[in-house]
């Protein structure tokens, strides 16, 4: 039985220092064209929660390669403000911070996952308002992030 429904992964996203010059070098190394950088989002549609607290200032830039069928590569360059990217980079450095699935009853999806061992500690809204996210923290259940990505 799969914890979330799918297997299949959608993203992979990294978390950098410096957006503008990862995308640089990602692109020439991509041999493709580099993606435009865009910003989170307005805290008004976002409503990010950083552990079940409302994270207004917590924001980054971020940009997107697609990188196979169906496959983003993310780069994520938060800002100052406590979020787990900026807890990530601050602990850890540079390098793969989650892995991401679309998933349908985004609740539903979590409860599984908390089930599973997994906490949640972000989530909110696509910058756009199209959709919503969390992130769990795969703990003593898998070593990673994963990231429940639905749309609306």
């Amino acid at each position: 039985m799969q914890v979330i429904g799918t297997n299949v992964m959608t993203q992979v996203a990294l978390v950098v220092n410096d957006i503008e010059k990862t995308k640089e070098r990602l692109a020439k190394f991509f041999g493709i064209p580099v993606p435009p950088t865009i910003g989170s989002g307005d805290f008004a549609i976002t409503q990010t929660e950083v552990m079940g607290k409302p994270s207004p200032d917590a924001e980054c830039k971020m940009a997107f390669f697609s990188v196979g069928d169906n496959v983003q590569l993310e780069l994520i360059e938060p800002n100052k403000t406590p979020s787990v990217w900026r807890d990530f980079l601050n602990e850890k450095g540079e390098g793969l911070h989650h892995i991401a699935f679309n998933v349908k009853g985004m609740e539903n999806s979590i409860k599984s996952c908390e089930e599973f061992g997994m906490e949640l500690v972000q989530k909110g809204n696509y910058g756009d308002g199209s959709g919503c996210y969390s992130y769990l923290n795969g703990g003593e259940s898998i070593p990673f992030i994963v990231e429940l990505l639905e749309n609306f």
